[in-house]
């Protein structure tokens, strides 16, 4: 049920698994084989087998990526690093849906892919490592590329998902093929009472698509909307409270919710010249806006953003007698808005209630532009590859606050404790600069074996809210880029029962931004990050298939700011854990059922930088199934948590609440069907 797909070509791998691979790799759809992205994918039928009600059901799949969940759609995100909190971290690593940003460079959101249609996507791609000589900022650790189904072929597909706490999903696909033409939609709509106190979910995303195909050249365009209105469950706290059979089911946040709508529109225009020349020329728009509940917070305020605003890729290609040369320009620009506002009263210390005043805190607006030219040279001979790559980008803000910049009320009153906590800076424009490069090297030993070796440069622009939502006495963020050199080496082997691939990386970043003991944003830390990854599907007999995706990582603290009261460095960063592990033994009898048993593995990570408390980690068992009824209609059923674990999706650590989590779902099962005609 699992894709594994390096970008690594060999004569085992198909044209078709070629083209795809380097259509999220390359951004173009030429045969290529001159890149060493560590590339893998849940594929569609894994898609539909699994049939995630959250993407990380989908993405645990992949070595080196550990998403940890919150409640209803939400989630912290991690690709060969710990779990990014905070702020700006979510813009190390970049989230697309068919090559384009989720959301623009600069304004991020740690839930953002939730707003791509990965219940029914094509294929899920993961990019491992920097990527940023193609996708620009937000690629520092690599990206997670949601391709959707080409519906203008004809599809013609219906299903739905009925489960535990009243979950309930309708999906369907439904296209039209006129040859040189052809139109499709792609559709699911979701409702889940979920397993806590007042927790819900109401989804709808829809994706349409148009084809318009001539001989030398075609349009492809699509759209996609999602909408979501969720009532979300807070954190649990107190200590070891997610091990209770009674706690777990307690929202300590019931006002707590978060609504969202998201509108993307591209299309894709191609000009091809005789079989060595292609010009791709996409523009998009993006229309999104989101509110929620900040719960996490004291006086537990209300946030209010979008984004609108449109760009622009594109890309000139050229081949001949094994050199590939590649060019682009990428250009955007996006108006962003962000309001936070507390409608009450803070309750708590006398200290919380003075500095934390009711009303507006923040009400800002960004005009952000991004213009970055590409480049990337490849050239075979016999057996090796070397590919050399650059990117150039400029990113400029337009800042200007909507209430008096400072430390003040809305009023224009001073706060008690000298002074509120949240500053506001005064109108102010900034703009940044980052080339990077990219070496890699292949080896084909046979038609078996690929060896792989890369260095490349890696980084993220500071994002709005770093640079914008200010804490305390600062009010200007001098920020720089967070960057990292990062270098890998491994090994593929592929032949008919076996699929394996063993890589070893190393990134070691700078001017990684953070908040300190002032709570000022700051970008003078340091981190390492180094790990090993296996990944493997092997056919141990006809009935009997293995796959598995293991890391073992370090990552570590390798400088902090001066002043900082306690030593951290080399440390183990928090919500970090040192090993990951999914392993899926599958029996496939000679009737047409097949039965999957899932092993979930996470080990101990800690809470906090100082490393003074941790979570134990879990191993979680999950079993699904499926069988094809006929040729049209096939059955699903799935148990998650088999054994019914007590067990913590997140476990983190504040000085207001001690450690806090969102519980695991105890034991509940999800009965799928689907028909094709």
């Amino acid at each position: 049920m699992f894709s594994f797909a390096p970008t690594l070509v060999n004569a085992q791998t198909t044209d078709s698994d070629i083209e795809r691979i380097t259509t999220t790799s390359q951004r173009y759809q030429w045969v290529d084989s001159t890149t060493s992205f560590a590339l893998e994918s849940v594929n569609e039928q894994a898609i539909i087998d699994i049939a995630p009600t959250h993407v990380e059901e989908a993405l645990r799949q992949i070595a080196g990526v550990g998403l940890q969940r919150g409640s209803g759609q939400e989630y912290l995100p991690a690709l060969r690093s710990p779990v990014l909190t905070g702020a700006g971290a979510c813009g190390a690593v970049l989230t697309s849906e068919d090559g384009i940003p989720i959301r623009a460079a600069g304004f991020c959101n740690n839930n953002e892919l939730f707003e791509a249609h990965t219940e029914m996507a094509q294929r899920i791609d993961v990019i491992k490592g920097p990527a940023t000589v193609v996708y620009g900022s937000n690629a520092l650790h690599g990206v997670i590329n949601v391709v959707t189904p080409d519906t203008t072929r004809g599809a013609k597909w219906l299903g739905v998902d009925v489960g535990s706490y009243g979950y309930k999903r309708i999906k369907g696909r439904y296209g039209v093929d006129q040859g040189d033409s052809g139109l499709g939609a792609n559709v699911s709509i979701t409702r889940d009472n979920g397993f806590r106190d007042d927790e819900s979910v109401y989804q709808e995303k829809i994706n349409l698509r148009h084809r318009y195909d001539l001989a030398s050249f075609s349009v492809n365009s699509g759209i996609t909307y999602t909408h979501l209105d969720q009532q979300t469950a807070g954190y649990l706290t107190g200590e070891d409270s997610y091990k209770s059979d009674e706690l777990i089911n307690l929202n300590e946040n019931p006002e707590a919710y978060r609504w969202a709508r998201a509108l993307r529109v591209w299309s894709q225009l191609e000009w091809r010249h005789s079989n060595n020349q292609r010009f791709t020329i996409t523009p998009y728009y993006r229309d999104q806006d989101m509110q929620f509940i900040m719960h996490f917070l004291p006086g537990k305020p209300l946030e209010l953003n979008s984004q609108q605003g449109g760009g622009l890729q594109s890309l000139w290609q050229y081949r001949s007698d094994g050199l590939k040369v590649v060019a682009g320009l990428d250009a955007e620009y996006t108006q962003g808005t962000l309001k936070q506002f507390q409608d009450g009263p803070t309750l708590g210390s006398d200290f919380l209630m003075a500095t934390i005043p009711q009303g507006t805190h923040y009400d800002y607006e960004v005009d952000a532009r991004m213009l970055a030219p590409l480049f990337q040279v490849s050239q075979r001979w016999d057996n090796w590859t070397i590919a050399v790559g650059a990117r150039y980008e400029t990113m400029t803000y337009d800042y200007n606050t909507l209430i008096a910049p400072g430390r003040l009320k809305e009023n224009g009153e001073a706060c008690g404790f000298g002074g509120c906590r949240y500053s506001r800076p005064a109108d102010t424009n900034v703009d940044f600069n980052r080339f990077s490069p990219k070496l890699s090297v292949n080896y084909t030993l046979g038609d078996n074996v690929n060896f792989f070796a890369s260095v490349a440069d890696g980084y993220r622009m500071p994002q709005a809210t770093e640079l914008f939502r200010l804490q305390r006495e600062q009010t200007v963020a001098d920020l720089s880029p967070e960057s990292g050199v990062f270098r890998e080496v491994g090994a593929h082997y592929s032949d008919t029962n076996l699929s394996l691939e063993l890589a070893y990386y190393l990134l070691d970043k700078e001017n990684v931004i953070y908040r300190d003991d002032d709570f000022f944003n700051v970008s003078d830390g340091e981190t390492r990050h180094e790990g090993v990854e296996l990944s493997l599907r092997w056919q141990l007999h006809p009935q009997w298939a293995v796959s598995s995706a293991m890391t073992y990582a370090e990552h570590t603290y390798t400088s902090q700011a001066e002043g900082t009261q306690t030593s951290i460095v080399g440390n183990e960063m928090d919500t970090a854990p040192r090993q990951m592990a999914n392993t899926q033994l599958t029996w496939a009898s000679t009737l047409p059922l097949e039965i999957t048993l899932e092993w979930q593995h996470i080990n101990k990570y800690f809470l906090d930088a100082e490393n003074t408390q941790s979570y134990p980690g879990h191993d979680i068992l999950h079993v699904r199934s499926h069988y094809q009824l006929n040729p049209q209609t096939t059955l699903h059923f799935r148990i998650y948590n088999l054994l019914d674990t007590r067990y913590a999706e997140r476990a983190d650590l504040t000085t207001f609440t001690g450690p806090r989590y969102f519980p695991g779902q105890p034991r509940h099962f999800l009965l799928s069907a689907e028909y094709s005609w």
